[in-house]
């Protein structure tokens, strides 16, 4: 089997800057290099980026800077794949076998010893939490409200989650409650980012349907859908299901009318270390919020607080990308979907408020023995690292032609305004397995409008009530190998990936409308494209 090129080697430029950056008249990357170099230095500088975020990266030379400006510049060749477009997870790419587990297969570059980590990290993320006072000290403090019972149960397999269906609960999707700023005192603090927005009253941040014995939950999420038709340009008709969601039998009383409803559906863990270091100003360097190139894109970056620093910083995980770090991600989810108290968010009662008098009695988890939280900072420390080290699957049939021809299509439809196909991470990095690699997650991780159609109504710190972080698009033609399903977007209304691209508007309007009036040929080449990554 070949050996897997590992970017982080000092001889990186020997091996394959020939392969990669080739200095021939077709490809003049020294003239466009320069110049890319002097976009991607002012880029945030000219769109308005608040100031104290890097606008360049200080982990390259000049020479290599000018090399990873070339080797990320979108192609134009659609004849043949890019070179090491199949690792489309770097060095850490996996090459098992395509089944269930595909999502679930640590970094192929990480040493021995981190394999024993990555286990153990991963038989936290299994581990079933239970109830306080529980003879099993180390595995309690669940609740007393909650969504789940393990990390893995929302993250199924590690890939998607999905809506809940006739007789089955919200495992793996749930409703965020959220309220804007009501008033100059609450307006300041978003704009300090104190907060992301405003949390139900009774209910909190998280509508949670299960509770410890002698709790009852807070009520159950409903979600009503009508059928929306579609007529493609060749006359083809889709039928979208739009989705209206509601609290039923809600345990506390009603929720405050301003209180507004998200719903979440649990996203794929894969290549989540390698988005944590693609450094910020190649994010900021894609921002253009005042859409001065009048292209109809105008995506921000999320701004948002680190809640042990207390610095502001770029926020890159979640649905509207509310989290700055893999670790806060974690500690933000064991908090909400679990109940479970960490360094970062020192919640013993998890999301239970003061109007749920009876939560609060409750005991909580918190052992002194091993520390101040019910998840201390060992078991942080695991989690967070299987979570960095969950590997992207290798491309499948990228030579072919269907496949090359719907690559083609995604490019000159617009798509990749938002999806960006390609990032080299920094050097530097806390762990070797992410440093200096080219990656393929076909995402900007920018804040975009969707339109109306996909709105929630839900500010989440610098995110309006109709703006998404664009996702990832790496693994997703695996979804329903790993998962058995194909639901789509953040609430999976989308049941096939023509129905998530026919739900964009707003700022993805345009490709949208490209892709309902292109041939059919066309339009299933690019669901090829896809269903590749």
């Amino acid at each position: 089997m070949r050996r897997p090129i590992d970017f982080s080697r000092r001889s990186w430029r020997a091996e394959i800057a020939g392969l990669l950056l080739p200095r021939n008249r077709r490809y003049p990357i020294w003239r466009d290099a320069t110049l890319l170099l002097a976009i991607t230095l002012s880029a945030p500088a000219m769109a308005g980026e608040p100031a104290g975020l890097p606008t360049s990266r200080t982990d390259l030379t000049p020479e290599d800077q000018a090399r990873v400006l070339a080797v990320t510049k979108p192609t134009t060749d659609f004849t043949k794949p890019e070179p090491f477009e199949l690792m489309q997870g770097g060095a850490g790419t996996s090459r098992k076998d395509v089944n269930r587990d595909a999502f679930s297969q640590p970094s192929a570059n990480i040493t021995f010893e981190e394999e024993g980590t990555f286990k153990l990290g991963n038989a936290l993320f299994r581990k079933n939490w239970v109830s306080s006072p529980s003879s099993t000290q180390a595995s309690d403090g669940l609740g007393p409200l909650f969504n789940e019972r393990a990390c893995q149960n929302c993250h199924l397999k590690d890939g998607r989650g999905r809506p809940p269906g006739s007789g089955t609960g919200s495992t793996s999707m749930f409703l965020r409650l959220a309220r804007d700023a009501s008033n100059a005192e609450e307006r300041a603090e978003l704009a300090n980012h104190k907060l992301l927005n405003f949390p139900d009253p009774v209910y909190g941040s998280q509508l949670q349907d299960l509770a410890v014995p002698g709790l009852k939950g807070e009520g159950r999420m409903r979600i009503d859908y009508s059928e929306e038709k579609v007529t493609l340009g060749d006359g083809a008709v889709v039928l979208l299901r739009k989705p209206r969601y509601s609290v039923e039998n809600p345990g506390y009383g009603p929720l405050d009318p301003r209180t507004t409803l998200s719903p979440r559906l649990t996203p794929p863990m894969i290549g989540l270390g390698l988005i944590e270091e693609i450094a910020p100003a190649d994010i900021l360097a894609l921002a253009d919020p005042h859409d001065r190139d009048r292209d109809g894109i105008s995506g921000r970056p999320n701004l948002v607080r680190e809640e042990l620093s207390g610095a502001i910083t770029l926020g890159r995980f979640g649905w509207k990308a509310q989290a700055a770090s893999i670790r806060q991600q974690a500690a933000d989810a064991f908090a909400g979907d679990i109940g479970i108290s960490t360094p970062e968010v020192p919640k013993h009662w998890g999301d239970c408020t003061e109007a749920e008098k009876a939560c609060l009695t409750l005991p909580n988890g918190v052992q002194e023995r091993l520390g101040a939280a019910e998840a201390p900072p060992p078991v942080m420390d695991l989690v967070t690292f299987y979570s960095q080290n969950l590997a992207v699957p290798a491309r499948r049939d990228l030579d072919k032609p269907e496949v090359l021809s719907g690559k083609k299509q995604f490019y000159e439809m617009g798509c990749i305004s938002c999806h960006t196909p390609k990032f080299v991470t920094m050097r530097g990095t806390p762990n070797k397995a992410q440093a200096f690699q080219l990656i393929w997650p076909y995402s900007d991780f920018l804040l975009h409008d969707m339109g109306e159609g996909l709105a929630d109504g839900q500010r989440v710190g610098e995110a309006s009530g109709s703006e998404w972080r664009t996702p990832p698009l790496w693994g997703i033609g695996l979804t329903a190998t790993v998962n058995g399903n194909s639901f789509y977007l953040h609430d999976g209304r989308a049941r096939t990936l023509e129905e998530a691209i026919l739900w964009h508007g707003g700022e993805g309007q345009k490709a949208r409308d490209r892709f309902a009036g292109a041939a059919a040929a066309d339009r299933d080449a690019l669901i090829k494209f896809l269903e590749s990554l």
